[in-house]
Order: C-alpha cells, then structure tokens, then sequence
C-alpha cells in the first residue's frame, strides 16, 4: 500500500499561482542579488587566508571543547580540525588586517598552543606558519569552474532527454535556487566556507533531480491524457506532490541531524543544504513547471521523442 500525503487524485491547481509565485521568485532574487552586492560574504579562512597552528595531543580531544577553550581565550574565528591521527588538530586563524606589522608565527603558535591545552591533556606546539591568501583565489576559481561545469552538464543531458525549453526551465529554476542559497550566506552574514561551498553544490542536484521528477510525469501524461498544457502540468505536480513532500521532509530531518549534532565544521554545509531543500522543493512546483508556461511549451514539446516511442516498442 502507497503512503500518500495528499490525497490521490489531487487537483490543486498551481498554474493559477503562476503570477504570484513567479513575482516572489523574483523578489527573493533581487534581494539575494542585492545582498552579494551590498554586503558581499563572510568569507572563511577558506579563502582568505590566515595562520595555520599544528597541534598534538597527548590523547585525541574534543574538538568542540578544543574550540569553546579558543574562543574563551579570544580566538573566536579559529577552525579547529583533526587531521592524521586523532591526537593531532590543525587550528587556522584569521589574518591580521592590512597594515599591521610583521606577523609573529612562532609566538601566535605558542599562545594558540596555550590556550587550546585542556585539564589533563596539554596541547604541544608541532608547527605554525602563514596561509597565502592565493590559496583561497584558486579554491574559489575552482568553485566557479565547477558551478559552470554543472551548468553546462545539466543543460546538454535535460536538451537530450527532453526539449530546449524543459532545459531552459530546469536551469533557471537550479540557479534561481542556487543564488537564493548563496544570498542567504551573503544576507545574514554567516560565515562562508569550502563546506558551505559542497553544500550550494548539492543543492543544485536536488533541485534538478526534484525538477526532472516532475518533468518526466508530463512527458508520461500526455501519451494517455488529451488536454491543455496548463492541465497536464497542474495533473503533474499534483501526481508527484506527495512524493516531492515526503522525500523532501526524510532528506530535512537528516540535514537537520547534521546541523544539530554534527559540530561547528559541519554547521555551515546543513545550513546550505537545509535552505536548499526547502527552496528546490518549492522551485520545482511553483518555478519550474510556471516556466514552461511562459516559454510557451507546446504539444510538439510535451511528446515523447521518437527514439524512445522506438526504444518503448522494442520491449517485450
């Protein structure tokens, strides 16, 4: 027995909200847009470089209470993280501000060293050095390079699959997606780092993945179904509606788990990805079907191509 949400058969008509949705839509683009401009992001040590202090352990500590013993010594922006064996943790510090004089490593390694020992398990200074900040610049081309990459993938397997306008659609609704993430960042001035990063990546495979889902039933409706595209798009979402909700809600509680119970380092990537499953969710009903109806998608859009009424009848 299916487990339904909704009740089946549904007949909620989306497409008359086309209008108001797509208005919204627009709204929260302008105001995340409007963010990244003004505001810019919180970059992390990530990208803009900083001090790296090795740091051994005489046995594996906690990392959170490394990090809660830094920030009451007044390192509030420190990374903590493990690397090697348990007992060793790499902690990066922020930069000093332009214009100060040289920087002490050595005896910044020390304090640090200093103030992340714990009762019982004293902290031992291996290394400290300087992080250029052209690190940062590679990682965030690369970052860049591979929203492209994803861009352009995305746009020639939905043109395959289906027609230019399903691939336009589902590529303005991901990035519509994707720019309303990253202006999150940028608007309340959350700290934006590699995770953070892996997390609007994510993002725009749920997104493209929940908009494909709903595509897909539309190209099947219409071989048994004889109506307008408004109907078949409004049948559409309502057939997959408690499908998108139920797999959406499973794939928040786990982010949610993640964000809760997955310590500082993580916090950020759950973020990301919990304000990306809401808003693809969202996307996938209210921008991407919408979409179709503003491009004008046709009968000759919604048929199956002739290579898969080929492929379907060489089946046994």
């Amino acid at each position: 027995m299916q487990f339904n949400v909704f009740p089946h058969g549904s007949k909620f008509d989306f497409m008359r909200l086309r209008w108001a949705s797509t208005a919204l839509s627009v709204l929260l683009l302008v105001v995340a847009v409007g963010a990244m401009a003004t505001k810019g992001f919180n970059f992390a040590l990530d990208f803009t470089g900083g001090i790296g202090v090795e740091l051994r352990y005489a046995q594996a500590p906690d990392v959170d209470d490394v990090r809660a013993s830094l920030e009451r010594a007044g390192y509030d922006s420190a990374v903590v993280q493990t690397f090697g064996s348990g007992a060793d943790l790499l902690v990066r510090l922020q930069a000093p501000e332009e214009g100060s004089p040289g920087i002490n490593t050595e005896g910044i390694g020390d304090s640090v060293a200093r103030a992340a020992s714990l009762p019982g398990n004293p902290a031992e200074k291996r290394s400290s050095a300087e992080i250029s900040p052209q690190i940062g610049k590679e990682l965030a081309q690369n970052g860049i390079y591979a929203l492209l990459f994803v861009m352009v993938g995305f746009l020639a397997y939905i043109s395959f699959r289906f027609e230019w306008k399903f691939a336009v659609a589902a590529i303005i609704a991901t990035m519509h997606d994707v720019v309303v993430v990253a202006g999150w960042f940028a608007f309340s001035g959350h700290e934006f780092d590699l995770t953070v990063l892996a997390g609007v990546m994510s993002v725009m495979g749920y997104s493209i993945n929940d908009t494909i889902v709903v595509f897909d039933r539309v190209r099947e409706n219409f071989r048994g179904m004889r109506a307008s595209p408004r109907e078949i798009l409004n049948t559409s979402v309502n057939q997959t509606l408690s499908r998108t909700v139920i797999t959406s809600f499973v794939a928040f509680l786990t982010v949610l788990a993640l964000y809760l119970y997955g310590g500082g380092s993580l916090r950020g990537m759950a973020e990301s990805q919990m304000m990306g499953i809401i808003i693809g969710t969202l996307s996938s009903i209210f921008v991407a079907c919408p979409l179709l109806m503003w491009l004008g998608v046709s009968k000759q859009d919604l048929m199956p191509k002739a290579k898969d009424e080929a492929a379907l009848a060489r089946r046994p």
